[in-house]
């Protein structure tokens, strides 16, 4: 029988859940948001009637967006407390050093980027999209060059972000689905296996 080797610790297994419905809740609330309001700009406005820098081709459906806002405020200040949690585990077990991480300096690097750039990037377009927050801190606006402009980093990254979801999935898919859903449920997996 091989032995379970000791993958990931409870804090990052119980971060990584609460993570994953977080992300799910804003994917499916973000989409709703688009749908009210298919179009993309650049600059500080845009609207139905002005010219847009990109229209989706999506349907319209002006239904959607005040549970969908809802949703998207809650999931995303989740998402942020629990990402803050995982990060500051993560530093004080020094988690994200390169000895400490099982993964190849590709995977490494992605991920890395992902914690460090992407949802950084995320928060930060979404606070400047906070008309709140842009009050108090217009640098954040200012940044992208204003709220459309913030609006459209928000939905591409968004799009990276779920490309990398996919791609995640699938290689775990690939390196034994079984074996590594186990690591990140239980903290343990064979250790006879490949490492992610």
């Amino acid at each position: 029988m091989a032995e379970l080797a000791q993958r990931h610790a409870a804090v990052v297994r119980i971060t990584h859940w609460i993570n994953v419905l977080a992300f799910l809740a804003l994917v499916t609330s973000g989409a709703a948001i688009l749908l009210a309001h298919p179009r993309l700009y650049w600059g500080e406005t845009g609207a139905f009637g002005s010219p847009a820098l990109i229209e989706l081709p999506i349907p319209l459906n002006l239904y959607q967006s005040g549970w969908g806002r809802s949703l998207h405020f809650l999931a995303a200040w989740i998402c942020v407390l629990n990402g803050t949690v995982y990060v500051f585990s993560g530093l004080v077990s020094r988690h994200f050093n390169a000895e400490s991480m099982k993964y190849r300096v590709r995977q490494r690097m992605t991920y890395l980027t992902v914690v460090f750039v992407l949802f950084p990037l995320m928060i930060v377009t979404g606070l400047a999209m906070s008309p709140a927050v842009a009050a108090v801190v217009p640098m954040f606006v200012e940044l992208f060059g204003g709220y459309q402009s913030s609006r459209t980093v928000h939905f591409f990254v968004t799009n990276v972000l779920t490309a990398f979801l996919i791609v995640h999935v699938t290689m775990v898919y690939l390196a034994g689905f079984g074996v590594r859903m186990r690591g990140m449920i239980t903290g343990r997996e064979d250790d006879a296996k490949e490492t992610l």
